[in-house]
């Protein structure tokens, strides 16, 4: 009687516990995470791409996807997935933060302003966005400096200053490079 009642225990517990782990599952996104963390880029990848060809419309893989392809530089196929998704899920502020980190990468800095203004027009207090915007604009000024210095046959002190200094904090804060995604 015992052994039958232990039995029935140990069963309801190992049912218990597969339950939990069904519960507790990782997500296609998190599993990817994982293969990414480990160092197997490649497999984090195509295990994405697997999730998408069996439902292509999920936004958060397609997403991951196009960090994961940003971070290994394909910034073609990160802008065409982030601009997709912007397409079908305009509602969302990050592919907009990550479309204007691709623009500010290859210098378009006025293409990188208009994509983080929409995002903050979504979400209004995003920090990524609203810090990448700040050194945007920051890069948008020094630019603006120089091609008022070039425009003018003896550029005023006070320009000269302006220009400098936004230079060197240009420089100071690595924003010769994009901003962050």
């Amino acid at each position: 009687m015992q052994t039958r009642i232990a039995t029935r225990l140990a069963a309801a517990f190992l049912l218990s516990l597969a339950a939990l782990t069904t519960a507790h599952a990782a997500t296609p996104v998190e599993a990817a995470q994982k293969l990414w963390l480990a160092g197997q880029r490649k497999e984090a990848v195509a295990s994405l791409e697997a999730t998408l060809e069996r439902s292509p419309g999920q936004r958060e893989p397609r997403f991951q996807l196009g960090v994961y392809a940003m971070e290994l530089g394909d910034l073609a196929r990160a802008e065409a997935i982030f601009t997709s998704l912007t397409h079908d899920f305009p509602d969302l502020a990050d592919p907009f933060n990550n479309l204007a980190v691709i623009y500010a990468a290859r210098g378009d800095l006025e293409a990188a302003r208009k994509a983080l203004e929409q995002a903050l027009n979504l979400q209004p207090d995003q920090p990524q966005a609203l810090e990448n915007l700040g050194d945007v604009q920051l890069r948008l000024a020094e630019q603006s400096y120089a091609h008022a210095a070039k425009s003018q046959p003896a550029p005023s002190a006070e320009l000269a200053n302006k220009r400098n200094a936004t230079l060197t904090l240009v420089q100071q804060l690595g924003l010769v490079s994009a901003p962050k995604p």
